[in-house]
């Protein structure tokens, strides 16, 4: 068993590294399919994993006069998706929105939302407005 100053033996590393990029495949696979829902919905995408200083919004969307800063969870069960939303990702996606928003003027006049979009296999996405 190594230690905490032992490396990983390589095997582990490109385990861990193999876990990682599968991990991160299903979480643009989720976006994918979450985005073609609200699109359907008749959502307008303005945005995927949107990177700023105070962290990442998976989806900026817009309907009408309501912008929509959406966090993506695929989970196996409903529950699990529905716990998998910390207080800290609120947070941090708010902060996100706002830095968002303070750089594109033309949003600030909307009605804000701070929606989630849970899947889960076979069953359809589940779109919460404002559930953050």
């Amino acid at each position: 068993m190594p230690t905490d100053r032992q490396q990983p033996s390589a095997s582990r590393r490109q385990a861990q590294r193999s876990e990682r990029r599968q991990r991160y495949r299903k979480g643009h696979s989720a976006e994918r399919i979450a985005a073609i829902w609200l699109t359907l919905k008749g959502y307008r995408i303005l945005a995927k994993r949107q990177r700023t200083p105070a962290g990442e919004i998976d989806l900026i969307a817009v309907r009408r006069q309501r912008i929509a800063f959406i966090e993506v969870k695929r989970r196996k069960t409903p529950d699990e998706a529905e716990s998998s939303i910390t207080k800290n990702q609120r947070q941090r996606i708010r902060r996100a929105a706002n830095l968002w928003l303070s750089r594109k003027q033309r949003f600030q006049a909307y009605d804000i939302g701070f929606d989630l979009v849970f899947l889960v296999p076979w069953h359809w996405p589940r779109h919460i407005e404002n559930g953050l």
